[in-house]
């Protein structure tokens, strides 16, 4: 059985409160800090870089607690072949990038960001459901309808 408090992360990252949910202005080429948990230099211009929705670092300050910030890392999975994945985490190891907007981070390891550099994360809510989404991802060249999976260019 999980732990009490993974349970609630979990639900916390899955769940939104309706009521306070309002669609957020759209982003117009903000810039986000980079920060990298190593003593490797910033990005250079080719190197990746992961953009956060307004919608997105309004949900995760409303949810992340303390040092908590959102893990984005790519699997292979999937209908499409590789599969978007998100979690709450409190730890930054030395091949993850740091990509702050806001007071929010995301954090991606190395070997995802080459599939999803380029991309913005958002945060979506629907009748249905209300998720963190990978949109607009440069290296993906088809995805599916539930938007979790995708193939990659080549």
């Amino acid at each position: 059985m999980a732990a009490p408090g993974a349970l609630r992360r979990c639900w916390r990252l899955a769940l939104g409160c309706r009521a306070s949910w309002r669609p957020a202005p759209p982003l117009r080429g903000r810039a986000l800090r980079w920060a990298s948990s190593s003593s490797q230099p910033g990005p250079t211009e080719g190197e990746g870089q992961v953009y956060l929705s307004q919608s997105c670092v309004k949900r995760l300050l409303e949810i992340a607690e303390g040092s908590e910030f959102l893990r984005l890392q790519v699997e292979g999975g999937g209908c499409s072949g590789f599969q978007y994945k998100f979690s709450l985490d409190t730890v930054v190891n030395p091949d993850d990038r740091v990509f702050e907007q806001g007071g929010a981070r995301v954090v991606v390891d190395v070997d995802s960001l080459a599939f999803v550099k380029g991309s913005m994360v958002d945060f979506s809510q629907e009748l249905i459901r209300s998720s963190f989404q990978v949109v607009s991802n440069p290296q993906a060249e088809k995805g599916c309808s539930c938007g979790t999976s995708f193939s990659v260019k080549f």
